[in-house]
């Protein structure tokens, strides 16, 4: 695998490239020689985030983690990034043009097959309700009084399905779709 390891706010040091990719070369499993791993360690207010992104065609895998400590970012986000492959290896390779970014040891082993069958997606509850249009401002408002992180609604403005969110900062996100 190909690692492009790049740093916001920081200077990656030589000792945390080779960590990042000791760590990741557990992917080599998953990936052939040729897939790209672009990883990026950015330090922000009171955390340091770590964040993988691997291109393929048709699909991409992200994922990102953030803690108070590098190195323990690092870790956890290998955790989650071997789950996604594990959970969701059917459907991955299941799409020919991104199957051939994997390698042929991980698409054969059928070892996997029985984690994938305990976590199929099952929906447990559908909710209905009606969707008056509002403007973000007051769907920021119905989601704060629901006591949700999220909140759908039919936009006022645009006439569109649209939904805002709550982000970690505090601050508020809007979801809309292209007109």
């Amino acid at each position: 695998m190909k690692y492009i390891i790049t740093g916001r706010n920081m200077e990656v040091s030589e000792g945390l490239r080779e960590y990042v990719e000791k760590k990741f070369s557990k992917l080599d499993y998953y990936f052939n020689e040729s897939t790209e791993i672009h990883v990026t360690l950015s330090k922000q207010k009171g955390s340091e985030k770590v964040e993988i992104t691997i291109p393929m065609k048709g699909t991409t895998v992200h994922a990102e983690e953030a803690s108070q400590d590098m190195y323990l970012s690092i870790d956890l986000l290998e955790d989650i990034v071997e789950r996604q492959l594990r959970r969701n290896r059917k459907k991955l390779i299941d799409r020919k043009q991104s199957a051939q970014s994997f390698s042929s040891v991980f698409i054969d082993n059928p070892v996997d097959d029985e984690l994938e069958d305990e976590e199929e997606v099952k929906i447990v509850r559908t909710k209905k309700f009606e969707m008056k249009p509002m403007t973000a401002e007051e769907a920021c408002f119905q989601m704060e009084m629901s006591g949700h992180m999220f909140y759908v609604f039919c936009n006022a403005d645009t006439n569109l399905v649209s939904v805002v969110y709550k982000r970690k900062d505090g601050n508020y996100g809007l979801i809309e779709p292209e007109a």
